[in-house]
């Protein structure tokens, strides 16, 4: 059984699956003796919305999340959920109320996430498949991508990744591009916002360019952060 990608922590045995099902993305022949998985996909969700400190998520109606998630929290690892056609619903976890409803189609082995972005009562999902199985390991290099969650950036700012420009509206999300090893330079022209993060070969990043412009609270200013989705191997 060959194996693609290694995740940076433990699959969750999540409620949303039935029974003890083992999410790999790869497949095992009979003459293995190893008795085949029931269907998955993984799911990593995020909290983008500087507005809201505590966020919740379910999927068709189960709880992915066991608590909030905090503001620029994610779920930590790609949690298993059964593939096809799902609602997947955001709430406020302080006050308990919705925030937004959303209908996606996650595949049988596929990596996907979810950001909850904007802010002042006007917010979105955006969904997306990682596509980490197109992924291989490259000598002295890392994988990044980026997300533009800056809530309130209603026109079209530059996003600076390693040197390598190109606009990106409010809600991109860019596709997974190998860069060197190293120290990587991220900035959005958004109040001057930059970052310089270190990668490591063949570890895979998402660069999340967050905040609200016109804060004095920097917390909720725009910033750059970023997570570590994984690592890929052969």
């Amino acid at each position: 059984m060959k194996k693609i990608f290694n995740l940076p922590a433990r699959y969750s045995a999540s409620l949303l699956l039935i029974g003890a099902a083992v999410f790999a993305l790869s497949s095992c022949s009979k003459d293995e003796g190893i008795t085949p998985r029931q269907p998955a996909a993984g799911l990593m969700a995020f909290n983008l919305a500087p507005d809201k400190p505590s966020v919740g998520f379910t999927l068709s109606g189960a709880q992915l999340t066991s608590s909030g998630l905090p503001y620029t929290g994610y779920t930590g690892q790609y949690l298993a959920v059964a593939p096809g056609s799902r609602q997947l619903a955001s709430y406020d976890a302080a006050a308990g109320t919705p925030i937004l409803t959303s209908t996606h189609i996650f595949k049988d082995s596929s990596y996907n996430s979810a950001f909850l972005i904007g802010a002042n009562g006007f917010y979105r999902h955006v969904v997306t498949e990682d596509r980490l199985d197109t992924l291989r390991p490259v000598s002295g290099k890392a994988w990044v991508r980026y997300i533009n969650a800056i809530a309130d950036t209603t026109l079209r700012p530059n996003v600076t990744i390693n040197g390598n420009t190109e606009g990106a509206v409010f809600g991109t999300i860019s596709n997974f591009e190998p860069v060197n090893a190293g120290n990587l330079a991220a900035s959005i022209s958004v109040e001057n916002t930059s970052r310089t993060i270190t990668v490591e070969e063949n570890k895979v990043y998402t660069i999340l360019f967050v905040g609200i412009t016109n804060q004095t609270n920097t917390a909720l200013a725009p910033q750059v952060k970023f997570i570590v989705n994984g690592t890929v191997t052969n």
